[in-house]
């Protein structure tokens, strides 16, 4: 495996050299980051003294994209991959491994968060580490504003190491301000919610932290598991349904990089007027979604869960 992954990225790099895409006159580091909400945390941080590349594309499901094989030489050359771990990025695992394996400099962020495990509604799922007696580790930190401003510090540490002619650390303290800011902006927006409702039913288990830091609880989700890869079968459908009319829910949250059939399909099977919301969970929005920063994300989803289940 490990030698199919390093011929295939000096092909890469050589197509690259042939056409010309890349340029060698630029001495910024350069950065990969495997979301494009950790792009975003990154690129807050740098600014224009680094570059900063994508794996995964906005509106794509993080748990299975493949990368191509010029990402996988981008890679290969990154001074710093940042990836979020803990199972996320399901579909990168070997590309990342073997990446660290070779000598490039990998840091998955997620595991130095002090992450949760997920609830009761998680089920075995081999793609996820498993670290606790309460089950797997739920890698979806960014919803907690308060770690993502921890991350930035860890991450200008990294920073420092590939390149120390920057203050990164200061910088990574001027967004970690901005990031609390948001976060007092969420609580207000959330206030709008009555404590009897907020319970929330999601695609999948992706707002655990969320519901942990701004108190609400995830009763139920679509997929089982934490990941998208999963296959609900119609007795869960069936459960959920029960569930939802049990808990006189009133809207069931769907993803923007996933379809909505399932979710729509149980709000049918309810026959209440349950609602079906969209949110930005995985990847950040288009330009002009006001989901296009990570700080925007929170933001827009919070006003969506407030409209979705306030009075």
């Amino acid at each position: 495996m490990r030698a199919a992954w390093s011929v295939l990225a000096v092909a890469a790099l050589l197509t690259l050299t042939a056409c010309g895409t890349e340029s060698g006159s630029d001495d910024r580091p350069h950065i990969v980051a495997t979301t494009s909400i950790w792009a975003d945390v990154v690129g807050q941080i740098v600014g224009d003294d680094a570059t900063v590349e994508t794996l995964i594309p906005r509106g794509s499901d993080a748990h299975d994209y493949r990368t191509t094989s010029r990402q996988v030489a981008s890679v290969q050359e990154a001074d710093l991959i940042v990836a979020n771990g803990l199972g996320l990025e399901e579909g990168l695992l070997d590309v990342l491994e073997n990446a660290a394996a070779d000598g490039a400099n990998v840091f998955e962020i997620a595991p130095e968060l002090e992450p949760l495990p997920f609830a009761g509604r998680h089920q075995e799922d081999p793609g996820h580490e498993d670290d606790s007696e309460d089950g797997a580790l739920d890698p979806h930190v960014w919803f907690d504003l308060t770690r993502v401003g921890t991350a930035a510090g860890l991450i200008a540490g990294r920073l420092s190491e590939v390149d120390d002619s920057v203050d990164w650390e200061t910088r990574a303290r001027e967004y970690s301000a901005e990031l609390a800011s948001t976060h007092q902006e969420v609580v207000r927006t959330l206030e709008a919610v009555p404590d009897d409702a907020r319970r929330l039913v999601t695609n999948h288990d992706a707002l655990g932290y969320f519901a942990a830091l701004y108190g609400f609880e995830v009763i139920a989700v679509v997929i089982p598991g934490g990941s998208t890869l999963g296959d609900p079968s119609s007795a869960d459908l069936a459960a959920l349904v029960d569930e939802i009319e049990h808990e006189g829910v009133g809207a069931i949250f769907a993803e923007t990089t996933q379809p909505t059939r399932l979710a729509e399909a149980v709000a049918a099977e309810v026959g209440a007027d349950v609602e079906v919301v969209e949110l930005h969970t995985e990847s950040l929005g288009e330009p002009g979604s006001g989901a296009d920063t990570l700080a925007g994300m929170i933001l827009t989803n919070a006003r969506l869960i407030a409209d979705a289940l306030s009075p």
